[in-house]
């Protein structure tokens, strides 16, 4: 294991030049101090657990020091929101510190956010509150351990810094990371000023990193675009699988590589509800749960067009064809799994579409109901969670079909059930009130509830002794928070 002083940096992105990002130092947060960290992403880095205790480690991260290998650089790019076009947009209260590599020769960006105002800010401060840190950091290590890629969050550092929002709170910073903090939105920018040679540099920089497999292809260009393709209807598939709503799919929110990206006000869904909008900046419901699947497909298309110089039209087309195909594919084959089956038959997709229904109309707790129709056998667990329905000759019509079907998937024993459900269907998810009551917390100087729920969250399949609080409905005034993109 590293020190903090051991780390290697390989900075990539920067090398690329200054018609990319602007170099920036850090503005220092007053008093910083750890809120949380997480070991896992930790040892992506190599590093010793036990520095995020020491004081360097907050000071490095919250804007004080900085290592002598760092280039930390404000990233330009543009975007699509809510439709419309933002000409330039880019890094407003982030900086790319620079790349380290580990041991097992793997790089990752290190990205601090909340790190003051650069050239991209606009009207703002360029500062992140506590709230919005904490959100983000439990989102990216809770995504992450329920299987679905994202980016990882290395750590919240507070302060006393006042920062002014719709009232005066503190400022934090969050340490980020992935491979990549390229976006859709960082095509966009040169495709429409009309930089091809930058462009090109930015496509091939893409490419040769992160889809090297693809240099083996007839048209490596278009074998990179297939493969996003590919990704982001597995990625969507997974959100809706789990309930996972982003809120802000805008062009700049969306990961070259595929993954969860820049978390705003998201949301968990609590009761099924496909029509949910976890923002409330999102008046048109643009970006409601339901509509994540075809959202996805038109951002996919934006970054299309800002590839033409390098693929032809017809071909782009064509690798846009595959991605509701293969959305339907991994969310079906998702949703199967939820539902305990090892096997595929023609009405299956009917099957989870009915059920759905039901929930919708009947206010079901989404996770929860997954969760307990795996602790039984199908005919004793469909029973007791009959009450939950309000269309009794509705549900009990369902619920002979699927104990049909289960029955035709094949003879396993009570026990396997269980466990193989239970490895698909977690029993603690980042619930909107569970966060808030940990932020409540943080804010007053108690930082003993985030972690506490950061890690739960490590272990979301696992049944965990004593944190049965975390596995309960929400309140009702915990189902019904408004979140925000201002933090």
């Amino acid at each position: 294991m590293k020190a903090l002083d051991e780390l290697t940096f390989d900075n990539r992105f920067a090398r690329l030049g200054d018609a990319f990002s602007t170099h920036v130092l850090p503005e220092p947060l007053d008093a910083p101090r750890l809120v949380v960290a997480s070991n896992a992403a930790m040892a992506l880095l190599d590093l010793d657990p036990a520095v995020a205790e020491t004081p360097v480690f907050a000071e490095l991260f919250g804007g004080h020091k900085l290592w002598a290998e760092a280039e930390p650089r404000a990233m330009v790019y543009s975007g699509h929101q809510f439709g419309g076009y933002t000409p330039q947009l880019g890094d407003g209260r982030g900086l790319l510190l620079g790349e380290v590599y580990n041991a097992a020769g793997e790089h990752w960006d290190l990205h601090l956010k909340g790190a003051g105002m650069t050239p991209y800010s606009r009207m703002g401060d360029g500062r992140a509150v506590l709230r919005s840190s904490i959100r983000e950091f439990l989102a990216s290590e809770a995504l992450h351990a329920l299987g679905i890629p994202s980016s990882r969050a290395l750590c919240v550092i507070g302060s006393d810094t006042p920062v002014w929002r719709e009232k005066q709170e503190r400022g934090a910073m969050v340490l980020r990371m992935a491979p990549s903090h390229i976006r859709f939105g960082h095509f966009e920018y040169f495709y429409y000023t009309k930089k091809p040679e930058q462009q090109a540099l930015l496509a091939e920089h893409v490419l040769n990193l992160h889809y090297p497999e693809c240099r083996e292809q007839p048209e490596p260009y278009l074998a990179m675009f297939r493969e996003i393709v590919e990704r982001n209807a597995e990625l969507i598939a997974k959100w809706q699988a789990y309930g996972f709503c982003h809120g802000v799919m805008n062009t700049d929110n969306m990961s070259i590589l595929g993954i969860t990206f820049d978390f705003g006000p998201f949301a968990f869904l609590d009761d099924f509800d496909a029509h949910f909008i976890c923002n409330h900046s999102d008046h048109e419901g643009r970006y409601s749960f339901s509509n994540q699947v075809p959202i996805g497909q038109w951002n996919l298309s934006a970054l299309a067009q800002a590839l033409t110089p390098f693929i032809s039209v017809d071909a782009l087309k064509e690798a846009l064809g595959l991605y509701l195909p293969l959305y339907q594919a991994n969310y079906l084959d998702l949703m199967r799994r939820r539902l305990g089956l090892t096997t595929a038959e023609d009405d299956d997709q009917k099957l989870v579409e009915r059920l759905l229904k039901l929930m919708q109309n009947s206010g079901v707790d989404y996770t929860l109901f997954f969760r307990r129709l795996g602790d039984e056998s199908a005919a004793l667990a469909v029973t007791k969670l009959r009450d939950d329905f309000v269309d009794l000759a509705g549900f009990d019509a369902w619920a002979e079909q699927y104990k049909s079907r289960v029955e035709r998937d094949g003879e396993y024993s009570e026990e396997q059930r269980r466990a193989r459900m239970h490895a698909v269907n977690p029993l603690y998810i980042l619930r909107n009130y569970l966060a808030q009551n940990a932020i409540a917390a943080a804010e007053s100087g108690d930082y003993s509830e985030v972690r506490r729920l950061h890690e739960v969250l490590s272990k979301p399949f696992e049944e965990q002794a004593g944190m049965e609080q975390y596995a309960q409905r929400p309140p009702d005034w915990g189902k019904h928070l408004e979140i925000s993109c201002s933090s």
